[in-house]
């Protein structure tokens, strides 16, 4: 199952991430110029507008392999406001998080995410698990999914024809 294709019909719900997307998609790029998997986030503050850090895959940089872009945002958003809640924050990210991206999520208290492609081999926000939203758990965000998706897929897609 692939994520809906919104880049060009109006939707008033995927239309007003679309600007953090781009901006999550430029930190992508940055990932690729270091040797890493095109994937970028930004974290957004309360107001949803206001960029409160953003980070990209540094696995292969660093040699960390916990420096996924989501983890790496969420760290630097904590760090900007001074505390490890990051309620009423809202994360964007070119690929649907993992399950370890998507623990951090629920732990950093984020009260959205949105994402750009699904990723059906090792989602965790709605395809192969949904870590975000099980009820078990004591914080579930809002998900919102398929944000640019064509634009998101395409990017990893050209990473990986080129290996």
């Amino acid at each position: 199952m692939t994520a809906p294709d919104t880049t060009n019909r109006p939707d008033p719900v995927r239309d007003r991430w679309r600007a953090a997307m781009r901006f999550a998609l430029d930190e992508a790029g940055q990932a690729v110029r270091g040797g890493d998997v095109p994937v970028g986030a930004v974290v957004l503050a309360p107001d949803g507008t206001t960029v409160l850090a953003t980070g990209h895959n540094e696995r292969e940089a660093t040699g960390d392999p916990t420096a996924h872009a989501e983890v790496l945002a969420i760290r630097r958003a904590a760090e900007a406001v001074g505390e490890w809640r990051l309620t009423g924050c809202t994360l964007v990210v070119t690929l649907e998080p993992c399950t370890m991206c998507a623990g951090a999520i629920v732990l950093s208290r984020v009260d959205r995410v949105v994402y750009g492609a699904r990723d059906d081999k090792a989602g965790a926000a709605g395809s192969l698990w949904d870590v975000v939203r099980d009820r078990r758990l004591n914080h579930r965000p809002e998900v919102v999914e398929g944000v640019l998706a064509d634009e998101c897929a395409s990017v990893l897609t050209d990473f990986f024809r080129s290996r």
